[in-house]
């Protein structure tokens, strides 16, 4: 039997109006200088690199899976950007989607269990906009987390405050977003263009590796993502690595964080065997073992990220306070010039 491809103009799509959303802004945090943050050694530890990052300009990276938008920790990571402690953040497709949402309608989720029963779960009028923006950046040469983050910054959104992708094209600080075709529930809409998805991806991906040409020194972290982050950083780390051993450079002494909620037991900085189910939680053995095995060093924090990234967001703020930074401390930076901007 030969299969037809699925005619998407015979969707019912609604507007998000009539949508129960599962979070709204109840759960943004105001940035809170302890708030019951966890406060973990290691967290201290990675300040420090981060800091000395900074300093010497080497690539301080931040990976995360959607469930960190989720989690109210946007205030957080914006401050990070704006205050020069975060060189690029990566995310997938759900941490787009939710990112433009909270910013649009100041809520987002919606349960699955129920949506997915009435054959409705992801087709939400207001959210296939993204597509829109995805689409016209294909056409600008843009990456997918630029066009958006610049449509967000730019239009009409009411909460554009609380969105990471804006406050990353406001800064100039690369927001990429690495997606799989048919992962996310945009690409369910008649608007959708695969070709645009893709380049527009890929793009980011590109750039992305781009970053972590500069990781020498630096730090990359991965807050919640199990597959898109370790698989992304593996890839462009090859990539970056190939480049700098033909030009008589290394790319090995860097800090690697892990901030999970999956008990990894006692040694994390050894790789645990085939027979160990935890074998194939590709964030252990590919971000905290095999990447930094020569030179660098890994790190892993067992918490929710509605208190490791206040955590980390606090100890940066006591480390600066320590040092006597002259850099702003507590408050927003200034905003960028017209010409700094990009995304």
């Amino acid at each position: 039997m030969q299969s037809t491809a699925f005619d998407r103009s015979s969707l019912d799509i609604r507007p998000l109006s009539e949508r129960r959303h599962d979070l709204n802004l109840s759960v943004v945090s105001r940035l809170d200088s302890r708030g019951g943050a966890v406060c973990d050694e290691q967290l201290k530890i990675v300040a420090g690199r981060i800091i000395a990052a900074r300093e010497k300009k080497a690539s301080v990276i931040l990976m995360m899976g959607g469930h960190v938008i989720r989690s109210g920790v946007q205030n957080y990571l914006i401050d990070l950007i704006r205050r020069g402690y975060i060189s690029c953040i990566a995310t997938n497709g759900a941490g787009m989607i939710h990112d433009f949402e909270f910013a649009l309608v100041g809520a987002t989720a919606e349960n699955v269990a129920k949506y997915i029963k009435q054959g409705q779960f992801g087709l939400w009028k207001e959210t296939s906009r993204i597509n829109e923006y995805i689409n016209q950046g294909y056409r600008d040469n843009q990456g997918m987390g630029q066009a958006v983050g610049k449509a967000v910054c730019e239009g009409d959104f009411p909460f554009k405050d609380i969105s990471v992708l804006a406050a990353g094209y406001q800064c100039g600080v690369p927001v990429t977003v690495h997606v799989g075709i048919g992962y996310d529930i945009i690409h369910e809409h008649p608007n959708c263009s695969g070709a645009a998805t893709g380049e527009t991806s890929y793009r980011d991906f590109l750039r992305f590796a781009g970053v972590v040409e500069n990781l020498e020194g630096g730090v990359v972290m991965n807050f919640g993502s199990a597959v898109m982050a370790p698989e992304v950083f593996l890839k462009a780390l090859s990539m970056a690595r190939n480049k700098a051993h033909r030009q008589g450079r290394s790319i090995t002494r860097f800090t690697s964080l892990v901030c999970d909620l999956r008990d990894l037991g006692g040694n994390c900085r050894a790789e645990a065997s085939k027979d160990d189910q935890a074998y194939y939680f590709r964030p252990w053995k590919t971000m905290l073992v095999r990447t930094v095995a020569d030179g660098g060093e890994g790190f892993y924090v067992r918490d929710k990220h509605s208190q490791t990234i206040p955590g980390l967001w606090n100890s940066i703020n006591d480390l600066e306070i320590k040092s006597g930074s002259s850099h702003r401390r507590r408050q927003s930076a200034q905003e960028p010039a017209a010409d700094e901007k990009g995304g």
